[in-house]
């Protein structure tokens, strides 16, 4: 007997795009500007020292940039307009984010397919708001969402991996936790939490950091790509 099922919600990093591959070619983009500009350094040691800030001051910090340069010896830029080297960074990081920034491929064709079968398609990510909105813009993903149901932590004040958030969603759309699934990447950020209000989690082994990772819990499916998700919900939910 087949599933009943009223909503669902994605993650965006790393379950809609590949977050880990995205930001290494970005970074890497960045570092070749600055050195093109007159950076003193090899692009191994900026990428180096650049995934460093990021993973001390985190993705969302402001002057990545800013902290590279520091951090290089003081030979490395001296002589140079330091606003000018980490502008040449910060453009070069943008002009990637416009050719680069794309869904996987099956993606859209599972997005469009679901329109019409689940009442509510929607986004669960954490981050600030404006950030986490402009990758769905840039992804090209709205159209295919539910206005209604799209949820940035920074706008709710709830982050990952509070159960509360889950919980705040459901509330805000009148939906049951059994009826709701959530597919995210983080075993620890999204597959626990939501299985512990006892919504329907599928965990997106597709690629990051967190493919092989594990959690408290397990989720009640793994996929490895949209035809996965398809292929489940046709199978255990009738669609």
């Amino acid at each position: 007997m087949s599933r009943p099922l009223d909503a669902i919600f994605f993650d965006i990093d790393d379950t809609l795009f590949s977050t880990s591959v995205f930001a290494d070619k970005a970074r890497r983009a960045a570092v070749d500007a600055m050195v093109t500009i007159g950076l003193r350094a090899t692009r191994d040691e900026c990428v180096k020292e650049l995934t460093e800030v990021v993973q001390e001051f985190s993705s969302n910090y402001g002057m990545h940039f800013d902290k590279l340069i520091e951090r290089l010896p003081p030979e490395s830029s001296a002589g140079l307009n330091r606003e000018i080297l980490v502008a040449a960074g910060i453009v070069a990081y943008h002009e990637t984010k416009w050719r680069e920034l794309k869904v996987y491929d099956d993606c859209y064709e599972v997005l469009r397919w679901l329109g019409s079968r689940v009442p509510i398609r929607g986004i669960i990510s954490a981050g600030i708001g404006i950030k986490q909105a402009e990758k769905v813009v840039r992804l090209r993903v709205h159209e295919f969402l539910s206005p209604q149901a799209i949820f940035f932590t920074e706008q709710i004040g709830i982050n990952k991996p509070n159960p509360k958030l889950y919980r705040r969603v459901l509330r805000d759309l009148g939906l049951s936790a059994e009826r709701t699934m959530y597919v995210g990447d983080n075993p620890i950020n999204d597959i626990d939490p939501a299985n512990e209000i006892g919504m329907i989690t599928v965990h997106n082994r597709r690629s990051g950091r967190h493919a092989h990772g594990v959690g408290a819990t397990e989720p009640d499916y793994s996929i490895g790509d949209f035809y996965d998700l398809r292929d489940l919900l046709q199978r255990e939910f009738g669609l």
